[in-house]
């Protein structure tokens, strides 16, 4: 196990070596899919839960930590999911994804903003020129459960109101019951809708029962052209954990090793404190490197988060804790 601390570098340093050959395995049928799936080694469970644990306790040196949290912070989907939301608060949300820290403009804007996609004009007309993007779930988030036409709408709709890119749900339900060609047709038949908009495909990791599935549905989501694979809705009991997250993250790289193409992780659900967050960040170090410590190929699906980001950052600064309410609740 690797014991190298973790290394924050810029952007023009994150490469990473990669085979000639970059083209995706021949999947033409249902039946290589499932030779290609058949073909993967197994997850070590109790050794991705080790792994993963191991890592959860390395402590990072004080100029480290506080790259690290500006990263973070920079890698955040500042996100709200809920049947309230109303312009205005999108609006609340926005304002505080270009300036997280109003009183510091060294503070980095966060990645981007998640909506519903009936949000996703008002999201688009207040964040203007910004570099923060905007998210949008699509194809009947969180449940997965709609008819194919009715999730390419949902899809289609939210990239011409103005969705950067767009967070769909696997359909649970037909993986786990065998019906891998079912998964992998829906998700190229959204790839195909989205164009240039960027897809994140979720999972669902605590629904998929077994790590060896969360493997096989990370294949099948970067198959389909996933530009990220992400872990949860956030809408479940069990959504993020970092043991899933290493095992899509040993994906991601078997991956770009087997076909030249770099796949973004996207960890959400559950993730609310900034130690949790630097323990993923020390996870993707160690698993796949520093060419994925960029917004570009790592993201937090996250609402809480961003002011425990906030006040850690403080923290390190002043030498003591600020007051949460020092920050806005948005």
């Amino acid at each position: 196990m690797s014991t190298a601390p973790l290394r924050l570098v810029t952007s023009d340093e994150r490469s990473v070596q990669l085979p000639s050959r970059t083209r995706l395995p021949v999947v033409e049928s249902e039946a290589q899919l499932r030779a290609l799936l058949a073909s993967l080694s197994g997850v070590d469970a109790v050794g991705a839960e080790a792994r993963a644990a191991k890592l959860a306790t390395r402590s990072l040196k004080k100029s480290t930590k506080l790259a690290a949290l500006d990263l973070a912070i920079s890698m955040v989907d500042l996100t709200t999911l809920e049947g309230a939301d109303t312009p205005g608060r999108i609006t609340s949300l926005c304002v505080k994804a270009i300036r997280p820290d109003p009183r510091d403009a060294n503070v980095p804007s966060v990645a981007a903003v998640c909506v519903y996609p009936d949000l996703v004009a008002h999201a688009r007309s207040v964040l203007g020129s910004s570099r923060v993007k905007v998210a949008a779930v699509a194809t009947a988030f969180p449940s997965g459960r709609a008819m194919l036409n009715v999730k390419l709408l949902d899809v289609r709709e939210a990239v011409a109101a103005g969705a950067d890119e767009i967070d769909m749900v696997i359909d649970r339900g037909a993986f786990l019951s065998g019906r891998v060609g079912q998964v992998l047709d829906e998700i190229l038949a959204v790839k195909e809708v989205c164009g240039s908009t960027h897809l994140k495909v979720i999972l669902e990791t605590g629904e998929l029962m077994t790590y060896d599935n969360v493997r096989r549905a990370s294949w099948i989501a970067m198959l389909g052209g996933a530009d990220f694979i992400k872990t949860s809705t956030g809408k479940v009991t069990v959504s993020s954990t970092l043991p899933a997250a290493l095992v899509m993250l040993e994906a991601v790289r078997d991956f770009a090793e087997t076909t030249g193409q770099l796949v973004g992780v996207k960890v959400a659900g559950g993730i609310r404190s900034a130690k949790d967050a630097l323990r993923y960040l020390v996870v993707v170090n160690e698993t796949v490197g520093a060419a994925w410590l960029t917004p570009d190929r790592f993201r937090f699906g996250a609402s809480s988060l961003l002011n425990d980001l906030l006040m850690q950052r403080l923290k390190q600064r002043r030498g003591a804790y600020v007051r949460p309410d020092e920050f806005s609740g948005d």
